[in-house]
């Protein structure tokens, strides 16, 4: 499978381990909800080098991989992926970097969001007082927190109904009941 390297590719994960003999690697998602991994047709792994003298490690060029299979285990999703057929080769790519074009995602529903779409949006509070940009997406058990970088300060927003007023991607912009001083 060969095409061209998109350049809206998205990690989504990393390969943990092999998984049984025939060559599926469990992979620990960096979402709580992988469902663009358990839904994508093919998917781009990125290794690092090996390690030079000096040290440094680089990555790779990202390389293409169709999905045969794809399932939830125990938090983790496991995949088999075409060309990969025994543990050896599943082995060989651990520690590689999962990615993904943002476009071959699935429709997200309404009123959720990929958080990859709200990094870098403008946040807004009180007043139309600006906040600053997203810069990180956590989650922390209860709820996803917004880091949101502004001149003087970095605001932590519980990302909730109570608190996120509007969501507009088009115009990367986010409304929240969040004062500037808080």
């Amino acid at each position: 499978m060969s095409s061209a390297l998109p350049t809206d590719l998205v990690e989504l994960g990393l390969i943990q381990d092999a998984q049984g003999l025939r060559g599926q690697i469990k992979v620990r998602p960096f979402s709580s909800d992988p469902v663009a991994l358990l839904s994508t047709k093919s998917i781009w792994l990125s290794l690092l080098s090996p390690q030079l003298s000096h040290g440094a490690r680089t990555p790779e060029v990202p390389r293409q991989y169709a999905v045969n299979s794809a399932k939830l285990h125990s938090g983790f999703v496991v995949m088999g992926l075409e060309g990969i057929v025994d543990r050896d080769q599943a082995l060989a790519i651990k520690g590689a970097r999962l990615l993904l074009s943002r476009a071959a995602f699935p429709q997200a529903e309404s009123s959720s969001y990929y958080w990859v779409d709200l990094l870098g949006c403008q946040v807004i509070g009180n007043e139309q007082a600006p906040l600053g940009l997203v810069t990180e997406m956590t989650e922390n058990g209860a709820h996803a927190i917004m880091s949101v970088q502004g001149e003087d300060r970095i605001h932590f927003i519980p990302f909730v109904p109570e608190i996120i007023q509007d969501v507009d991607l088009t115009k990367k912009q986010i409304t929240v009941q969040w004062s500037a001083d808080w």
